[in-house]
């Protein structure tokens, strides 16, 4: 019976570390012990392509101006320079917008 349940562990275990590693949004996107916050970034480079959305990998800065990575998608491309509000838990982005830069923190 311990036999058992250990492996049952072992197996929840290995399902839940290759769900972070593998999928790092979703696993953020679920998990209870991460708020939501809004980061501040400013639209740098070129976007990668998401299946035909516009994804971009931004370096940006919460409320509290800690450095936060932010990652999201768009479906048309954002001109550099573009000041970006993105919602936030984690790696996972709910939803954008742009704003001005005066709005920035």
């Amino acid at each position: 019976m311990m036999k058992k349940i250990i492996s049952v562990f072992l197996v929840l275990l290995i399902a839940i570390g290759s769900l972070y590693f593998f999928s790092r949004e979703t696993f953020d996107r679920f998990n209870p012990l991460l708020t939501e916050e809004y980061v501040f970034a400013e639209v740098q480079g070129e976007p990668s392509d998401d299946n035909g959305r516009y994804k971009y990998d931004l370096e940006g800065i919460n409320e509290s101006k800690e450095t936060k990575r932010v990652v999201f998608s768009a479906s048309t491309r954002l001109e550099p320079g573009t000041f970006v509000r993105v919602l936030a838990k984690g790696t996972y982005s709910k939803q954008y917008e742009m704003i001005n830069e005066s709005e920035m923190p």
